[in-house]
Parts: C-alpha cells; structure tokens; sequence
C-alpha cells in the first residue's frame, strides 16, 4: 500500500522542516549538556535530574523522528498545482452564516491546523464543505451538531 502524503502550504512545510533543524542541532546538543551535567551528580539509580534529561532526549529524539517522517510524506502545493478561481489550501475565506456572523478562515493542511490562528484543515468539516467553491456560493457544512448554512463572501490566495 503506497504512504498517504499529508498536502502543506509553503509556510507550514517550512515551519516543519526549521523545527527539525532547531532539534538537531540546538535543542539536542542542549540535552546533551543535561545528561553530562545530571551524570556529574554521582549514582543515576536516584538521580531525577539524569531522569529527566533521559526524558527530555526521548521526546526530543521521538519528535525528530516525526518530523522525518512528515517531511518525507509531505507534498507542498505550489502555485502551479493550485486552481485560481476555486478555494483551495493556502485560500483566505470569508464566510457568512445564516444567524449573520461573518469568519475568515485560512486553509490548510492538516498538519497545519490552529484555531487561535483561525487556520483550519482541508479535512475538516467546514474545509470539505468550501474547498472547491468560490464567491457567491451557498454551502453546507456538515458538524457533529448538526448542519449549518453560509455562503462565500469571499477568498484569496494568501500570500504567505
């Protein structure tokens, strides 16, 4: 069976790929230095700081592995791969609900996703209902609480 590839805008593939970067070369020669230091304490059988470091290099060494991986199994959408004048990944859209509430949201990838940003996944709910439309049309965006209406006020490309 072939790997799933995980689709990214160019931002978020780079924030991934700075995060590797950052773990192997600082983040790792910092744990390094905790483990020389907590060793420095004497007998490890009682030693928390030498546990924790221990601890620290496994989530360390773990989330370097991650992120091989997702950039292996990544794909970044270039311009290129991107319809214009449809909504998309890396698409800015406005949406306007039937209670009158308008909410910009920004598409992504799904392992991209951050409410606070207001960046949702192509995968979710309101991205599957959008993605593919443009201005003017109605959609229905299907939740575990049920469905909810609005229409695409508008969306860019967003230039990131």
């Amino acid at each position: 069976m072939a790997e799933q590839k995980t689709i990214y805008t160019q931002e978020g593939f780079q924030k991934l790929k700075d995060e590797l970067e950052y773990l192997k070369t600082t983040r790792r020669a910092e744990v390094k230095e905790m483990l020389k230091e907590a060793r420095a304490f004497g007998d490890l059988s009682e030693n928390s700081e030498y546990d924790e470091a221990r601890d620290q290099q496994a989530k360390v060494e773990s989330r370097i592995l991650e992120l091989e991986y997702l950039i292996k199994n990544g794909v970044v959408m270039s311009e290129d791969d991107i319809a214009k004048n449809v909504i998309s990944i890396g698409t800015t859209v406005t949406l306007k609900y039937k209670d009158g509430k308008e909410v910009t949201y920004y598409l992504v990838g799904s392992n991209e996703v951050s409410p606070l940003e207001k960046k949702i996944s192509d995968l979710s709910p309101i991205g599957m209902a959008i993605i593919g439309h443009e201005k003017g049309d109605n959609v229905t965006i299907v939740t575990p609480s049920g469905e909810k209406e609005a229409i695409i006020v508008s969306f860019e490309r967003t230039k990131k």
